[in-house]
């Protein structure tokens, strides 16, 4: 036995509070701790529940489980320990446990309770979760804990995540009354939308104008700042995007000082073209994190500033920030834009020996197209095959797009008839999509091969290949109120 464990088997009876409060000093000797409270008969629900906390947040599943045995220290079991306990597990474990607790019936759930339980489904990714939430929905309804503002936040936030917007535009224009959370969740919801973003983007804008002239006079924070900039930047509308940068800096939110709002305006002016603002903005900043030295680069990356890119990219060191996955990916972007190969090229290669960051598949894709735009068409597919990650649709279609630019007419058929096998074999029963057929019918049509072309379009018909229905969409927004 050590020193430490020796020394808590013979603490006090109340010495374990104040050792319980600061315990990330004392991480290896939580168990020893939790065995004092119970040698010493101390049933403080708030020591307990600290307890909890202390064990949900270690790394370790087998010692994160001693949470529920703390939770069971009571004959009768705690509310209040149970509601801490679904707070502080992971989702999936956070639903079950309602679950097994809920069919027992031994327990009468307060809106702490659901507002938990909800949480978790809004960030657990099974798609159960969406149908549990529903449900729970439904209970909350019948024990009438629906007036509860932070349970219909959480409601709406749940939706939200499980890109159900309707039904969270729906919670929302139904409550009575509003806290800036709740804004700020639909707001956020509407941004994180990724079909049809470019109308949620317009019903965010158009939200935060609501909100401005909202009667409770509820304010906008920096949460709200950051999502709308996110929205005018999905836009690419310089016109919003400047009227939210003056009201930023009317209502004193400073990007020189915070970085997220900062960053976000980095990321609007980038993407709407306005490099120079965006550039000022990122060099008046006191403090950037990895966020924002990636959206810098990212805005010079779709501009064509390959070498700007790059030169923003080395700077970072010398600010003690390091670059992540995205961060690469954005860079790898710069290159293939500006046909940037032997660099691009050496970052990949760098990209885990120096920076200590593992390639992922998009990282691989990135380099397959930076070989495909600048011709190296068979440096790309040799690229492409030695792989240790099985490369999947979207690096053979980037290739494919090469070799129509490029004329490669060999290489094309090749790599067309490998992405039409590879989708027969990855979905065999799904009704396939025209893209892939399509775009081997137009590298047969490059070379005036028009009947190969026409037994494409043969085959497509006999699969029953669906051709994608075309569409594009304007935006008007008033901005007027701001």
């Amino acid at each position: 036995m050590g020193c430490n464990s020796l020394m808590l088997t013979f603490l006090p009876r109340h010495s374990c509070v104040p050792l319980l409060y600061s315990l990330p000093k004392f991480t290896n000797h939580v168990k020893e701790l939790h065995a004092q409270l119970i040698t010493n008969g101390i049933k403080s629900p708030s020591l307990l529940a600290k307890l909890i906390e202390h064990y949900c947040e270690s790394p370790f599943k087998h010692v994160a489980n001693n949470a529920h045995l703390v939770f069971r220290h009571f004959d009768k079991p705690d509310l209040f320990l149970f509601n801490t306990l679904i707070r502080c597990v992971q989702p999936e474990e956070s639903i079950t446990t309602f679950q097994n607790e809920f069919s027992r019936g031994a327990m009468v759930f307060n809106d702490y309770t659901y507002n938990f339980v909800l949480g978790a489904c809004a960030r657990s990714p099974l798609v159960s979760s969406l149908w549990l939430g529903r449900q729970l929905h439904a209970l909350i309804v019948k024990h009438g804990i629906e007036s509860d503002i932070l349970v219909q936040t959480t409601k709406i936030h749940f939706y939200a995540n499980h890109k159900d917007i309707k039904s969270a535009r729906r919670m929302f224009d139904e409550m009575p009354e509003r806290s800036v959370v709740t804004w700020n969740a639909m707001i956020t919801g509407y941004c994180s939308m990724k079909e049809g973003n470019e109308d949620h983007a317009a019903a965010a804008l158009s939200l935060f104008c609501n909100m401005l002239v909202d009667p409770s006079g509820v304010k906008p924070t920096d949460t709200t700042i950051v999502c709308v900039l996110s929205a005018a930047s999905q836009m690419g509308i310089i016109d919003i995007g400047a009227c939210i940068h003056g009201f930023v800096g009317k209502t004193g939110y400073s990007p020189e000082y915070d970085v997220f709002i900062g960053t976000g305006m980095v990321d609007m002016y980038a993407k709407c073209g306005c490099l120079n603002s965006a550039l000022s903005i990122f060099w008046q900043m006191n403090v950037k994190n990895v966020l924002t030295w990636t959206a810098m680069t990212t805005g010079l990356a779709i501009h064509g500033k390959g070498r700007q890119a790059l030169e923003i990219f080395y700077k970072m060191g010398a600010y003690g920030v390091k670059p992540n996955e995205a961060t690469f990916a954005s860079l790898f972007s710069a290159c293939c834009h500006a046909r940037l190969v032997e660099e691009g090229l050496q970052l990949f290669h760098d990209m885990k020996r120096v920076f200590g960051v593992t390639p992922q598949i998009q990282h691989y894709g990135c380099i397959v197209d930076l070989l495909g735009r600048a011709g190296q068409l068979t440096e790309a597919y040799d690229f492409a095959l030695g792989m240790p990650i099985s490369p999947d649709s979207v690096i053979w279609r980037s290739l494919l797009a090469a070799c129509k630019i490029h004329g490669d007419i060999v290489m094309g058929e090749k790599v067309g008839k490998f992405l039409l096998q590879l989708k027969e074999e990855t979905c065999p029963n799904v009704t396939s999509t025209s893209e892939d057929y399509v775009a081997l019918s137009n590298v047969y049509a490059s070379a005036e091969r028009w009947n190969d072309v026409e037994t494409i379009r043969k085959g497509m018909k006999a699969r029953s290949v669906l051709n994608r229905t075309g569409s594009s969409s304007v935006q008007t927004v008033n901005m007027a109120t701001l």
